[in-house]
């Protein structure tokens, strides 16, 4: 089954502000950077988004420019939650703290977030949920950076710990065989 991964656009965070589950907007303008995304998917699939406006908003236009068998938000599909840094500064984050989550990030429960190991299972079940031998249309997920990282794990074994060599960029598809 095709699946295509879509990441949100650049926000309107300055760069170095750590915002995960925050609901931060879209930077402006869009509709070029969107026309390029639509042009990469597939004329007609279902889509499954973050509830998050950054993607919520990218949704509803794929939503309007390609034959949608279903549409659907789902939390399972956040970015991970990073808690008492929300909206900080990476800068501003205690070294003790910030060092030790870095070491470990899998593991490592920011405080009042969560892990990767976390957000990893949580996506695994959207995934168990929604992705089976019995689909056969494509697959629209418009989703984060750390999403997307985790299913790439998921679909390719990779640990979790080697996440971060998947580079993911803002507004890129990745096409995807589950």
């Amino acid at each position: 089954m095709e699946v295509y991964l879509v990441r949100h656009t650049e926000t309107i965070c300055e760069k170095g502000i750590c915002y995960g589950q925050s609901d931060v907007n879209i930077a402006a303008p869009f509709d070029e950077t969107f026309s390029r995304i639509i042009s990469e998917l597939p004329p007609e699939a279902s889509i499954f988004s973050s509830p998050l406006k950054r993607c919520s908003i990218l949704a509803k236009h794929i939503q309007q420019s390609i034959k949608t068998i279903s549409s659907e938000e789902d939390d399972r599909l956040k970015e991970m939650n990073f808690g008492d840094w929300e909206m900080k500064n990476w800068n501003e984050i205690p070294p003790g703290e910030l060092n030790l989550w870095m070491e470990d990030f899998v593991n490592i429960q920011v405080s009042n977030g969560e892990s990767f190991v976390e957000l990893h299972d949580r996506v695994g079940r959207f995934l168990s949920e929604h992705i089976s031998e019995k689909v056969k249309e494509p697959i629209i997920i418009v989703t984060h950076a750390g999403v997307i990282r985790s299913i790439l794990c998921h679909q390719s074994k990779l640990p979790l710990k080697e996440a971060f060599q998947n580079k993911i960029d803002f507004g890129e598809v990745i096409k995807i065989e589950l």
